[in-house]
């Protein structure tokens, strides 16, 4: 089994881990749960065939929601901060498997409420997914994350490039 290193966060404020691995088992979870509520669509539409693509389409518009990316680049590294309103740090994962940064979460809130004979009782959950490649190889183990006020805020250094050694020749 392949080993996944971990990155550790700075003392500053909860963040999301950060791991330095594969991506392939996080897609297959999110491919599992959009097929899972496509069928549960399809259920509620009375079995009704003909409509795979639209049952399909309509849940990933429920479980994922798009977080838009600023990316910026300096001479030490990237400063990569995303929106990820109602989201709290342990429903957050960063991955970062060579160049590519993977943003994903998942969150899920109930409310309930009791009047006299009446039972309000209101579901909701949501998904986001992420992914970009990076222009440059960076240090993962290194890369640190803060999220303050529904903003995630990654810093993540460059790699140190390789640097070429000049060969002195000398005579015998």
């Amino acid at each position: 089994m392949a080993q996944q290193g971990l990155a550790t966060q700075p003392a500053r404020e909860a963040a999301p881990a950060i791991r330095v691995g594969t991506l392939g088992d996080e897609i297959k979870k999110l491919f599992d749960s959009v097929a899972r509520r496509a069928f549960e669509i399809f259920q509620s539409n009375g079995q009704a065939l003909g409509h795979d693509v639209e049952n399909w389409l309509q849940a990933e518009r429920e479980l994922f929601h798009p977080a838009h990316l600023d990316v910026s680049e300096s001479a030490e590294g990237f400063t990569v901060r995303t929106e990820v309103p109602g989201f709290k740090a342990k429903e957050l994962e960063v991955n970062i498997d060579g160049r590519r940064l993977t943003i994903s979460g998942k969150r899920e809130t109930r409310e309930e409420r009791k009047d006299k004979k009446t039972v309000y009782s209101e579901y909701c959950s949501g998904q986001l997914l992420r992914v970009v490649d990076l222009p440059a190889d960076v240090k993962a183990e290194a890369a640190t994350a803060t999220l303050k006020d529904g903003v995630l805020e990654l810093e993540v250094p460059k790699a140190v490039a390789a640097k070429k050694i000049p060969i002195a020749s000398k005579a015998a």
